[in-house]
């Protein structure tokens, strides 16, 4: 199955922002309420790696589909808000269809 740069941008989208929930409400509270530091270490190891691959696969995206610069910021800015790549994703999937 070959898959384009559309749709693995909205599935890096979509595992980015899972991984950025699980730091944020899982991990930290892990570290500093249970002092287990070793779970903000190994989930965001995680996050950073998909993190790249968000960027690599947005302009991968964005070579093939010609994104604007308002879309490749407001793109951005959603993988830096929590819960904002889901919207992102939706987005994508409407593109796509």
């Amino acid at each position: 199955m070959s898959e384009n740069a559309l749709e693995r941008f909205r599935l890096v989208a979509t595992a980015e922002g899972i991984s950025f929930i699980i730091l944020l409400f899982i991990a930290m509270p892990l570290k500093y309420m249970y002092g287990m530091p070793i779970a903000t270490k190994i989930v965001g190891m995680l996050h950073g790696g998909l993190f790249l691959w968000f960027i690599k696969a947005q302009y991968d995206a964005h070579k093939e589909y010609g994104f604007t610069t308002k879309f490749n910021t407001l793109a951005f800015i959603a993988s830096l808000v929590p819960f904002a790549t889901f919207y992102l994703e939706k987005k994508l999937k409407k593109m796509r269809a």
